[in-house]
């Protein structure tokens, strides 16, 4: 399962209350210093903020959508996020109905406009991965997941939660080649399988290692990529997680 859409940051703290005040969902402090998690109602996945020292390079091929009600609404949440520091982003979006935003470290965000498809997704209406090809990748994710497949067409596809809640998780054509590591990744959890099974098991759909970082005590992660170069986390079932040490 997508435990988590985390964030590569400067200042987790900060941007983790930017975040909070956007969607609604609380803040809650992680164990490791200075990481942050915007807790989103179960089994949507949260925001996780982490620290790194390296800059945003380039726009991100993640980003988040927000669903608004109405117009008014639309307006409304446009105007409270940047007075919480948001900036209007020139993303080459033209004429659009929805508003591109960069948040205070410069991560773009859209603010739709309403929609039916998104009734009942809560604040965040979808996450979104601009890719080269969006079905093959989609099928990987649907399989990598549990997300279940919602619609696509020759230039997108997307997947939702099988409980049918929270956000959709689309994937749309760019014609961008991935240049950098991926700012916004997911961090998957393994429900009913261990860390190192699921790893086995994500290599046998197509999925390759860039980096082991599992320790001798059974703590620890893996790096690895999607089919199409975008980079996640596979963490520790819940279950050794909470497994004495």
């Amino acid at each position: 399962m997508i435990r988590h859409v985390t964030f590569d940051c400067a200042r987790p703290a900060e941007l983790a209350r930017f975040w909070s005040a956007a969607t609604g969902w609380p803040l809650h402090p992680e164990p490791d210093p200075g990481e942050v998690i915007v807790q989103a109602p179960s089994p949507i996945p949260g925001l996780l903020f982490l620290p790194v020292p390296e800059p945003k390079t380039g726009q991100n091929r993640v980003h988040l959508d927000l669903r608004t009600a109405s117009a008014e609404d639309q307006a409304a949440t446009v105007a409270r996020l940047r007075r919480l520091g948001a900036a209007p982003a020139d993303v080459g979006q033209g004429d659009v109905p929805w508003v591109v935003l960069s948040d205070p470290e410069g991560n773009e965000l859209c603010v739709l406009e309403p929609r039916d498809l998104y009734h009942d997704t809560g604040p965040v209406a979808a996450i979104v991965v601009h890719c080269a090809d969006p079905v093959p990748l989609a099928r990987f994710w649907s399989a990598a997941s549990g997300w279940l497949p919602l619609s696509s067409g020759e230039r997108w596809a997307s997947l939702r939660l099988p409980q049918s809640t929270g956000p959709h998780l689309e994937f749309l054509h760019t014609a961008a080649p991935k240049q950098v590591k991926n700012r916004i990744h997911f961090d998957l959890s393994p429900a009913d399988r261990t860390r190192d099974a699921e790893v086995e098991r994500l290599l046998g759909l197509g999925a390759m290692v860039l980096a082991d970082r599992r320790h001798g005590d059974g703590t620890g992660w893996v790096v690895m990529a999607d089919p199409q170069g975008n980079e996640f986390c596979v963490e520790r079932s819940p279950a050794e997680r909470a497994a004495p040490r």
